[in-house]
């Protein structure tokens, strides 16, 4: 069983796929029946089952890391549109249509806004599910620090400024963070740590 979280608007499925152990989700609409998948990074014959089986209408990419982004030729071919912003768009070989920071793509009922996060890549995008509480940050926040910022275009001063501007400060300490990796788990956990990693530099 893929259910991993649900409301009375929304379902989130989730696999975990890969060498690098990559989180896949997918939100999809309880009234109207039609999903998106978040980061299509590995095990394309996998993903296509969810697609199918849950009524994914697009694909969205949280950054252009390779581990993140295996699958897209698959899903490409399989007629689905992916996603991504003009920032990482260059490290996918191919995609569909631009994300852009404060969009808003609507998944039957459901809106997911897009919050740019910068930091881990110059393109990192974080979508907030409206109406739950709900964030998937893809490699920017997870339980016990920021994502790493070594990589080419990574910047540590970056990330940190997206965490605490574009997460802790607007969103409630309840909101449950979905991460590209590993465990999830909530800004009201996380917040009194912000110091502490601006200290230790990582």
């Amino acid at each position: 069983m893929t259910l991993h979280w649900q409301d009375t608007q929304a379902e989130i499925h989730k696999v975990v796929v890969g060498p690098m152990d990559n989180n896949v989700f997918v939100v999809r609409c309880r009234e109207s029946g039609d999903a998106v998948l978040i980061d299509a990074a590995n095990e394309h014959e996998l993903l296509l089952e969810l697609c199918s089986s849950l009524g994914v209408r697009t694909v969205l990419e949280t950054h252009g890391h390779w581990d993140h982004i295996q699958a897209i030729p698959a899903v490409r071919d399989a007629g689905y549109e992916v996603g991504v912003t003009a920032e990482d768009a260059a490290m996918l070989d191919s995609y569909d249509y631009l994300l852009e920071d404060e969009s808003v793509i609507e998944v039957g009922r459901l809106r997911l806004h897009c919050i740019h996060t910068p930091g881990h890549t110059p393109g990192s995008m974080s979508f907030r599910l409206e109406g739950s509480p709900i964030l998937f940050s893809g490699d920017t926040l997870f339980p016990g620090g920021p994502g790493a910022t070594g990589f080419e275009g990574g910047d540590f001063d970056t990330i940190i400024e997206s965490i605490e501007q574009r997460m802790f400060s607007p969103l409630p300490a309840d909101t449950l963070v979905l991460p590209g990796h590993g465990d999830q788990t909530t800004i009201g956990t996380e917040t009194p740590h912000l110091q502490e990693w601006i200290d230790r530099g990582w």
